[in-house]
């Protein structure tokens, strides 16, 4: 169509999300080596060099719109706009370029639509250290295997990973294969080798629990043998092999037969005979025999799927090296007895320190010591970052995170938000109070209750009040409402601030009796950062270390909590 001459790929990474960003310092590595090339990728998530990038994004740009629009290009990364000039309004509805399209822009005017520096930095941070790191994500541990197996690696090392996976994804059909005497890999051959897998490979493995059926041939040692976890290895890998060459086309060669079951191919020969392709030649008959073994090779090249014409599947490509490759059991036991030593296995298991070190460098934080975490902790912060959360107005897509630091001050408008607050209610009273009023309407007053009504209505519409009046009035209506709360257990639940009453309101409760000034007292102010503070230290405590509410939005908001050290102390 219109897309240009392009090379193009598709990988299945499976778990190890690290070969797709391998794939991705490649592709850049490929365009700054050979300017005139653009790359762009994308993954099952959609764009997820986007994704890496979210906290940095322009708001403009979505899922929607992304396509065609995010590239690299001399080595870097590269974002189309929506509009050709910035003084534009963005137009969010645009559709999105074509390909020749993009092209077009990248080559006559890249340096307008580099990626902002935020967004490369987080790209280029997940792919430093590209090439050197490569032999890091490698792990070599010695297998018991069959002979044929370890010929087999020793021309093609990658298929230790169709292998890998053949087992880790196997089902009770794979399994018939390995219910019997290894066909093709028999256990009696078995000799030590060093096999390199990568460490995603190789936690598969490891981490699946599976007992060999007795039939198959392979047995393991008692769980104490120093070699116990190489013949388990080596057992686990052998049933990928088996299972990978039990449905090779060679090893079933009733495959073309399943290929001309169907009724594709049924109505396929009935076309041929409505159009006499076998020429009134009876069937059975050799020349009819002829036609008809010319019709199925054209049917099965013409059906097959595109890939499959220039793929070739694992298990037929370990029955072709088996073919082709000596075996040589002597050389591989001489091998065997003067193996290099198996890499260290401990990086699998993860303290819950390393885990919480890991998630800090995701997040590019320092890790502070307990005690210093601990001296330097202002509480206030937890109280600040919650009310500049309130602060910010949320849409359908969803509330805003503020990220607090050491270097931003975190600020809260009490007027624009006041002012917000207005225009989300709207300044005239009767709005205020419309759903009040028809949720009264359906309970009986008393005659009294409803002449004070409309007398209350009658003066609403003689006079309107100004929004001063309309806030004073709003006040009062609260300030009558904790009154009545103050008496509840709701009131008293709440921490109020601690003030020293003056003379002159000693005086005033002095002379509106004993009553009142026992009234003033239980309305002292309520402690809102106190309060904020207490409910969410509680609550983070309830989490008993545990992911929760209370962490998950403190630490989206650049604030951790230190351990309750209450808890696990003697106390």
């Amino acid at each position: 169509g219109q897309t240009p001459a392009h090379i193009g790929g598709t990988t299945v990474f499976g778990d190890n999300v690290e070969d797709e960003w391998f794939i991705v310092y490649l592709l850049r590595e490929i365009t700054r080596e050979f300017p005139g090339l653009a790359a762009t990728t994308d993954d099952n998530d959609g764009e997820f060099l986007l994704i890496e990038a979210a906290d940095f994004l322009p708001k403009w740009l979505n899922p929607e719109n992304s396509e065609n629009r995010v590239f690299f290009y001399k080595g870097e990364l590269h974002i189309l706009p929506l509009a050709e000039t910035w003084e534009q309004d963005w137009d969010l509805c645009a559709p999105c370029p074509t390909i020749p399209e993009a092209l077009a822009l990248l080559s006559t005017r890249s340096e307008e639509f580099l990626a902002a520096e935020p967004i490369r930095a987080a790209v280029d941070k997940r792919i430093h250290g590209y090439p050197e790191k490569i032999p890091a994500s490698l792990h070599r541990a010695h297998c018991s295997l069959p002979a044929g197996i370890v010929a087999v690696l020793r021309q093609r090392p990658s298929l230790v990973a169709a292998a890998v996976q053949a087992f880790y994804l196997r089902d009770p059909g794979d399994l018939r294969a390995c219910r019997r005497p290894f066909r093709v890999f028999p256990a009696e051959q078995r000799v030590m080798a060093l096999v390199t897998f990568t460490r995603c490979l190789y936690a598969q493995l490891v981490q699946q629990q599976f007992v060999p059926d007795r039939r198959s041939g392979y047995t393991l040692p008692a769980p104490s043998h120093p070699q116990y976890r190489a013949y388990e290895l080596g057992m686990k890998l052998a049933h990928g092999f088996e299972i990978l060459c039990s449905k090779s086309s060679k090893a079933a060669p009733d495959a073309k037969r399943n290929v001309l079951s169907g009724p594709l191919w049924e109505r396929f020969l009935r076309s041929l005979k409505e159009k006499d392709y076998f020429k009134g030649e009876m069937e059975g008959s050799a020349k009819y025999l002829e036609l008809l073994h010319m019709a199925e090779d054209h049917f099965q090249q013409s059906v097959a799927e595109p890939e499959s014409s220039v793929e070739v599947s694992p298990g037929d490509e370990i029955l072709a090296l088996l073919q082709t490759t000596a075996i040589d059991l002597k050389e591989f036991e001489r091998e065997a007895a003067c193996l290099p030593p198996e890499d260290d296995d401990s990086w699998l298991d993860i303290t819950p320190d390393a885990l919480d070190q890991m998630l800090k460098e995701t997040r590019n934080e320092s890790l502070p010591s307990t005690k210093e975490e601990e001296q330097n902790y202002d509480l206030e912060t937890v109280a600040e970052s919650m009310k500049a959360f309130v602060s910010k107005v949320s849409t359908h897509e969803g509330a805003e995170m503020p990220w607090s630091s050491d270097d931003s001050q975190v600020t809260f408008d009490v007027d624009s938000f006041t002012k917000a607050l207005d225009r989300i209610l709207g300044a005239d009273s009767e709005e205020l109070d419309s759903d009040d009023l028809d949720e009264e309407e359906e309970f009986d007053f008393s005659d009294g209750d409803d002449e004070d009504l409309d007398q209350r209505g009658n003066q609403r519409q003689e006079q309107e009040e100004s929004p001063e009046e309309l806030v004073g009035s709003l006040k009062a209506y609260m300030n009558e409402m904790d009154r009545e709360l103050a008496q509840t257990n709701v009131g008293k639940s709440f921490t109020t601030q601690k003030r020293g009453a003056s003379s002159r309101e000693a005086a005033a409760s002095g002379r509106a009796g004993p009553d009142c000034g026992a009234e003033d007292a239980e309305l002292a102010p309520v402690d809102v950062d106190m309060n904020l503070v207490a409910n969410l230290l509680q609550s983070y405590s309830a989490q008993a270390g545990l992911a929760g509410p209370t962490s998950n939005i403190l630490q989206s908001m650049g604030v951790n909590l230190p351990e309750n050290t209450d808890l696990t102390g003697s106390s």
